[in-house]
């Protein structure tokens, strides 16, 4: 673009490539709601008011705002490769997302990142990425691949690398670990995401002084409000599994609105499709009492000015003309959507674009030392029982501490009181690690499930009522080169398989669904009573979420971040 013939058009002197007439636009930067019309010329907003323009839309008094932004997500969490989730979102009004690749990263490593970056290049959807800053996580779990700060390094000054992305070790930034501090140098005054449940007074204080200027695990309003009066940046996370929209949104008000944006962190392909994308959580926000305004600036203008997006996030001249028209504010019903002045959704679909072929597809990561699954007992010992115990639609675990039921000497499932037994078994490579320990809240009956994603090394999980139907899950998994599986009776009953990377598929939104669908029906039908066991599952491996997790290495203590026994 020729800046003079920018400022022809800006001035209404020269036609502009497009005009949007009689729009409601909701605008952002001033907090109003404008009668008025928008050029757009070269792919920018050229300017509001009385145009002239080569092609003329009348949109006959609909809404127009900017193309909506996720502020923190993982792709991998959708099971769908960059392209596809790109025709999943970007007709619910998504045009840009902030990703966090430290799934395929943990799994892969340098690959991984550079995966993403190149399957995601010239998207309708401009995927900005955080390079992952704890991979792996911690030492109590092994990944399939380190990467320090010396190995990000080469990453940082990349197109669309905007900073370090959650920094979930936050013992180790409050132990003034050089590795860890050194990745927080490497941001160079880029942003740093957090990750820091609970954290609390001079631990927190500490940890924001360190760099980090955001977080997307606040459960509370309370917690938020201690890390919004302390200078964070609020994600407002509703995911999946974690949903934290309606507690959080009651503390926005219009003197701190502009500190906080709208986050899915981990999104299931089902949800997408039934429920939307951001514009499903502009549409929670509005219906908890957020002003419609507000909510738009949430999921927009905020989310680009904390991550320094220059002429992003706002419909004004010479912004990046990412438009949303919508039918009301009430539904957020988008109608179509427009990238960089140009139409590429219409009618809830995507308009065809050429997806990018990436030097190479990530398969055959799964790698089963398949003699590590012959024993999966568990010897009885003096004491009670430790178990995972699930909380309904949160990341977070309770620990129980139960009486044991015993056979033979060995510590078995007892489905009667739901306590199941959790196996994690070693996938990269091939070590013969299996961490085994007990679950409650999964319901299972009969039969096992298996899944290769399981945050955030990605090592297989497994949860059943025996152990032959547990080998069986995963072995399937070995067959599919990594998804989820559901097992009974010596047969597999239902299969997702995941072959990119053991954490994605290469199929349609709607395929990948399907196919979720069947194994949560599958699941249920052996007494599941979790909505999406599949995505509850991923997040028992994680042992930075208190307080019980289980890794590859055993039972840890998130608390305590260590690993413990399994009795008390």
């Amino acid at each position: 673009m020729k800046l003079r013939d920018f400022i022809r058009v800006s001035r209404g002197l020269a036609p502009a490539d497009l005009v949007l007439r009689n729009v409601r636009l909701i605008d952002v930067l001033s907090g109003e709601i404008l009668r008025t019309d928008v050029a757009v010329f070269a792919g920018r907003v050229a300017g509001l008011g009385e145009y002239g323009g080569q092609e003329i839309i009348n949109l006959e008094g609909r809404y127009l705002c900017p193309g909506f932004i996720d502020s923190h997500i993982h792709i991998e969490s959708t099971m769908l490769t960059p392209p596809e989730f790109a025709r999943a979102v970007i007709s619910m009004g998504t045009t840009s997302v902030i990703i966090d690749p430290h799934e395929i990263a943990n799994v892969l490593g340098e690959a991984g990142i550079n995966y993403m970056l190149e399957s995601s290049r010239g998207l309708p959807v401009t995927v900005y990425v955080m390079l992952p800053s704890c991979v792996p996580t911690t030492c109590l779990e092994t990944s399939g691949a380190e990467l320090d700060s010396s190995a990000l390094a080469p990453f940082i000054d990349k197109e669309r690398v905007l900073g370090i992305a959650e920094m979930m070790n936050y013992p180790a930034v409050l132990d003034s670990d050089p590795e860890v501090l050194a990745k927080i140098a490497l941001a160079g005054g880029r942003p740093v995401d957090g990750h820091a449940p609970g954290l609390s007074g001079k631990d927190l204080a500490a940890y924001i002084g360190a760099g980090i200027g955001s977080d997307h695990e606040c459960v509370s309003a309370a917690e938020a409000g201690e890390k919004l009066r302390l200078g964070m940046h609020i994600l407002v996370r509703e995911g999946s599994t974690a949903k934290n929209l309606a507690e959080l949104v009651t503390i926005v008000n219009p003197e701190n609105s502009r500190h906080f944006s709208l986050a899915t962190d981990d999104r299931h392909p089902k949800d997408l499709l039934a429920e939307g994308h951001v514009n499903y959580l502009v549409r929670l926000a509005i219906s908890r009492g957020a002003p419609p305004v507000t909510a738009i600036q949430m999921a927009t203008l905020n989310t680009a000015a904390h991550y320094g997006l220059a002429n992003v996030g706002a419909v004004a001249p010479g912004y990046r003309a990412d438009m949303v028209v919508l039918d009301d504010l009430e539904r957020v019903s988008v109608s179509s959507v427009y990238k960089g002045g140009r139409l590429v959704a219409e009618g809830g679909l995507a308009l065809p674009f050429e997806a990018p072929r990436p030097g190479s597809v990530i398969h055959k990561t799964v790698n089963i030392d398949a003699g590590s699954l012959d024993d999966l007992s568990v010897p009885a010992a003096a004491g009670r029982l430790k178990v995972i115990g699930i909380i309904p639609d949160q990341i977070i675990t309770e620990k129980l501490v139960v009486k044991a039921r015993c056979e033979n000497g060995l510590v078995v499932s007892d489905p009667e009181r739901d306590i199941l037994k959790m196996a994690v078994i070693e996938r990269h490579h091939a070590s013969g690690n299996v961490g085994l320990g007990f679950v409650h809240g999964v319901g299972l009956k009969q039969g096992a499930l298996a899944s290769s994603v399981a945050h955030d090394s990605h090592n297989i999980i497994a949860i059943g009522v025996n152990d032959d139907d547990i080998r069986l899950a995963v072995m399937e998994l070995g067959r599919l080169g990594g998804g989820g599986a559901v097992a009974a009776g010596g047969e597999v009953l239902a299969s997702l398989p995941l072959p990119v990377a053991g954490l994605m598929s290469d199929r349609s939104a709607a395929d990948v669904a399907a196919a979720a669908g069947r194994v949560t029906a599958a699941a249920a039908g052996l007494g599941c009573g979790l909505a999406d066991p599949l995505i509850t599952m991923s997040f028992l491996a994680l042992p930075v979420i208190p307080k019980l997790k289980l890794t590859d290495k055993g039972l840890v203590d998130v608390d305590e971040f260590a690993l413990v026994d399994l009795f008390e």
